[in-house]
C-alpha cells in the first residue's frame, strides 16, 4: 500500500518543538515531539523514535523543501484503524550526522584500509555509540517522564532512512531491551557516496551473526527504491537478507521490499511511509 499525498488526511495533533536538547555525549540537537489527536491523559501512547526529525513534519525545515508528512500519514493509518495511536520523536540530525548514524562496532570490523578511506571521504569517525547514548540513556527517559509513554519495548520503535536506516537497526541490535522494531527506509549499506563496494554490508554481516537475537526477535523492516542512490542498494540488501533467513526470521518479524522506480528522497519516503508503519506498529 502506498500513500500519496491526495490520499492522506490532512495532519492532526500537534508538534511540541524541544530545542537544543542538552546531552553529556553528544551536541545539543532539536527534538520535535509529535502527539495525535486526542492525546491525553489517562491514556497511554507507542512511542516511534526517528532519526533526522526536521524532515519529518515541516517542509520550512525540510532537506530540499518536502517533508515526509509523519503526522498526515499517521493521521489517515488511525483513521483505518491500521495502527493504534502513537508519539513520534523526530530527532533532528547534527552536523556530526554521518559520525552518529555509522554502526561502530561494525565499522571497526571492516578492514584498516578501507576504514581510513570511508574516514578520508567523509572527515570523520563513528560516533554511533555516544549517539545511541543520547537516545537511550537522556532521551528516553525524558520523553516517558513528560509525555503519555508505554516505555516497554513492545511498545517503543525507531526508524530512519538511509544513514538513518543503519542507526535504526543498529539501535534496535544494540539496545534489544528498548527496542522492539526497526524500520529502515533505503539503508545506506554502502557508506561510502563515492564507491559502491560491499565492505562495510560485509562487516554488518559479521556484526549481525554475533548480535542478531534468536528469541525476542525485533521486528525488522528494510526497503529500497531503484533509481538515483537506491539503484546501489540492492545486492547489499539480498545480502542481508539471507543472513536473516539463517537466522530464523520470517515474515512475522522481518519485511524486506523493493520499491520499482523509486529515488533516494523525502519525496519517495514519503509515498511508501505507510508501509513501515504499518508493519512496525499495527497488529503483530
Amino acid at each position: 500500500m502506498l500513500l500519496s499525498a491526495v490520499a492522506m488526511a490532512q495532519a492532526t495533533g500537534r508538534v511540541e518543538h524541544l530545542p537544543d536538547f542538552p546531552s553529556k555525549f553528544v551536541q545539543p540537537r532539536n527534538v520535535d515531539v509529535w502527539l495525535p489527536e486526542g492525546y491525553a491523559p489517562g491514556k497511554k501512547y507507542p512511542v516511534l523514535y526517528m532519526h533526522d526529525g526536521q524532515n519529518l513534519f515541516s517542509p520550512k525545515t525540510s532537506y530540499g523543501g518536502v517533508a515526509w508528512e509523519v503526522d498526515s500519514v499517521l493521521t489517515q493509518l488511525q483513521r483505518d484503524k491500521k495502527v493504534p495511536a502513537c508519539i513520534v520523536v523526530g530527532i533532528w540530525n547534527s552536523p556530526k550526522r554521518f559520525a552518529e548514524y555509522t554502526p561502530e562496532k561494525a565499522f571497526n570490523l571492516m578492514s584498516a584500509e578501507r576504514q581510513a578511506a570511508i574516514k578520508q571521504e567523509r572527515q570523520s569517525e563513528s560516533l554511533a555509540d555516544a549517539y545511541l547514548r543520547f537516545v537511550v540513556e537522556e532521551l528516553k527517559p525524558y520523553i516517558d517522564q513528560h509525555y503519555q509513554t508505554r516505555p516497554d519495548r513492545k511498545h517503543t520503535f525507531v526508524m530512519g532512512s538511509s544513514m538513518g536506516g543503519l542507526i535504526s537497526l543498529y539501535a534496535a541490535l544494540e539496545y534489544p531491551r528498548v527496542f522492539g522494531g526497526a524500520g529502515c527506509v533505503s539503508t545506506h549499506w554502502p557508506l561510502s557516496l563515492k564507491s559502491n563496494t560491499p565492505d562495510f554490508t560485509e562487516a554488518m554481516v559479521q556484526y549481525l551473526a554475533q548480535k542478531l537475537p534468536r528469541r525476542h526477535k525485533p521486528r525488522l523492516y528494510f526497503d529500497y527504491g531503484t533509481a538515483t542512490l537506491d539503484s546501489w542498494y540492492e545486492p547489499h540488501q539480498q545480502r542481508i537478507d539471507s543472513v536473516l533467513r539463517a537466522h530464523g526470521y520470517d515474515a512475522r518479524h522481518w519485511q524486506t521490499r523493493r520499491f520499482e522506480g523509486a529515488a533516494h528522497n523525502e519525496a519517495s519516503w514519503q509515498q511508501r511511509l505507510a508501509v513501515p508503519l504499518e508493519f512496525l506498529l499495527g497488529k503483530k
